[in-house]
């Protein structure tokens, strides 16, 4: 199996490590724009096997995409971080024009790839790769979902002083404030949350998760790299040893939910082929109502790009 990273800054070099320490794929392709920095990490990953004792290769490519022919799964991690002075949709416009030109690259190389967006803002840049690549819906998929529960996972562990690995958890809707924690549906070791947690500390805590990208940046002056690496890949092990794992994962709705064509997060099972399924849960007057509220945030980024593409 191979897997090919798109972006060798800290999420792609991060995904890129893990899928290879964990030996999950055969072969990992790095490729960036910069020169040398695809080459170097990937080096820098394939000297350190005889150290972590695993033995995937890590190949790195300044730009050359035919190195990256026949790719199972593409994790498409480039873009710019939004800067100072820079509006949303110059942000929009920007990365989009990059997700747009990677994908057509990736797809003359790897017609039947399964391509994970990473790229920001993550809803809208799923949109742009899955018009582009003219793929299933079930074959363009953002990585969310799966960051965020474990951010939300992460602060209840804390909070309750357990173990992270008995937190279960669903997220839904856009990425960002407009997410849907769903406490109804956390437990801790089958244990509902809620009775485990005071109301308003739990409040607090789904707070926490809608501005947890926020509260990194301000503590470094940069996104987060190690979660949402390590979410990647997580989401490209499910697919390339077909584990049909349920993850939240941020996908074309084509009626679920009473939604059609947004991009939002909704739990489904990962595997070989992708979504396999979409699970539609049974969500309460107030939960269906948050739902609309990202609904209808994802749709106003997404008419930006519809502006900007003409």
């Amino acid at each position: 199996m191979k897997v090919t990273v798109v972006g060798a800054g800290n999420v792609g070099a991060t995904c890129a490590d893990v899928l290879a320490y964990r030996e999950i794929v055969n072969e990992v392709v790095i490729v960036d724009i910069k020169e040398g920095v695809a080459e170097g990490k990937a080096l820098d990953i394939w000297q350190k096997a005889p150290i972590n004792t695993y033995d995937t290769r890590t190949v790195g490519s300044t730009n050359d995409y035919s190195k990256t022919k026949d790719s199972d799964v593409v994790v498409i991690t480039s873009g710019l971080p939004r800067k100072p002075g820079m509006s949303r949709d110059d942000l929009i416009q920007t990365n989009a024009g990059i997700v747009k030109q990677v994908t057509e690259s990736i797809i003359a190389q790897s017609p039947e790839a399964i391509i994970i967006i990473v790229s920001n803002p993550l809803d809208v840049m799923t949109y742009q790769a899955h018009i582009t690549s003219k793929l299933p819906r079930t074959k363009v998929i953002g990585m969310a979902g799966i960051l965020d529960t474990a951010r939300y996972r992460a602060f209840l562990a804390e909070a309750l002083n357990v173990s992270p690995k008995d937190i279960q958890a669903v997220l839904m809707g856009g990425h960002g404030d407009t997410m849907v924690p769903l406490p109804r549906y956390t437990t801790v070791g089958g244990i509902p949350v809620t009775e485990l947690i005071e109301a308003d500390k739990l409040e607090a805590i789904v707070d926490r998760t809608k501005k947890g990208g926020g509260e990194l940046v301000k503590l470094m002056g940069t996104s987060a790299w190690y979660a949402p690496g390590s979410a990647a890949a997580q989401m490209v092990e499910a697919i390339v040893k077909d584990q049909r794992r349920v993850f939240p994962v941020c996908m074309q709705l084509q009626g679920e939910y009473g939604i059609d064509n947004c991009y939002l997060g909704v739990p489904v099972i990962l595997g070989k082929n992708g979504v396999e399924k979409v699970i539609e849960l049974q969500l309460n007057d107030d939960e269906m109502k948050l739902l609309k509220d990202s609904e209808g945030h994802v749709r106003e980024v997404m008419a930006v790009l519809d502006r900007l593409n003409g």
